[in-house]
């Protein structure tokens, strides 16, 4: 791994924790809140691709396993990952990896600009989403107790949301390939 990977790698790590500092919004019927961090999947994903993206969010979770305050809502220790949100926070490195893997795969320098877009906002859907939701479920259902139909149900609360950042994301990540291609560069 060369200084720029790792340079690139603190760099969304730190964006990361930025996301962090956006309040979360709570609701009352699911115990997982709406937080912006769950973005930087999609970006780091979409920007820096899957090794060095996930490198990212495993580095987050090394913070908060020795109980830094660095999720959203200044949480953080060994309890937060062993919570109801755990399989999310953990999905967020697969998801984080699947979305730069699949950005990698199909976004290209050459494609026009649209096709660059919808190749970003589809990575991010499938890892950002998908991946994140369905490993966030899993845990969800077994340290609630909640059967995982009703904790796949809890998400759809999520979706508009997440896929409003998967959006965003497909934006910014086609404005940092234009002015400053890192996704091509893969470690």
């Amino acid at each position: 791994m060369s200084t720029r990977d790792l340079v690139l790698t603190a760099l969304f790590t730190a964006i990361i924790i930025v996301l962090g500092i956006i309040p979360p919004i709570t609701l009352a019927f699911v115990p997982v809140p709406i937080t912006a961090q769950s973005m930087g999947v999609m970006l780091a994903g979409c920007i820096i691709g899957a090794k060095r993206g996930a490198l990212a969010y495993l580095l987050l979770i090394l913070m908060v396993a020795v109980g830094l305050p660095v999720l959203s809502g200044g949480r953080g220790g060994l309890a937060v990952l062993a919570g109801p949100t755990g399989g999310y926070i953990a999905g967020w490195v697969v998801g984080t990896f699947v979305t730069g893997l699949v950005a990698e795969r199909i976004v290209r320098e050459t494609q026009g600009g649209a096709r660059q877009i919808a190749g970003f906002f589809l990575a991010s859907i499938i890892g950002g989403i998908g991946v994140v939701y369905l490993m966030g479920t899993i845990w969800l259902a077994i340290n609630t107790g909640m059967g995982f139909v009703a904790a796949l149900s809890a998400n759809a609360v999520f979706l508009p949301g997440d896929i409003l950042k998967a959006g965003i994301a497909a934006l910014a990540a086609r404005a940092v390939l234009v002015g400053y291609p890192l996704l091509p560069q893969r470690s």
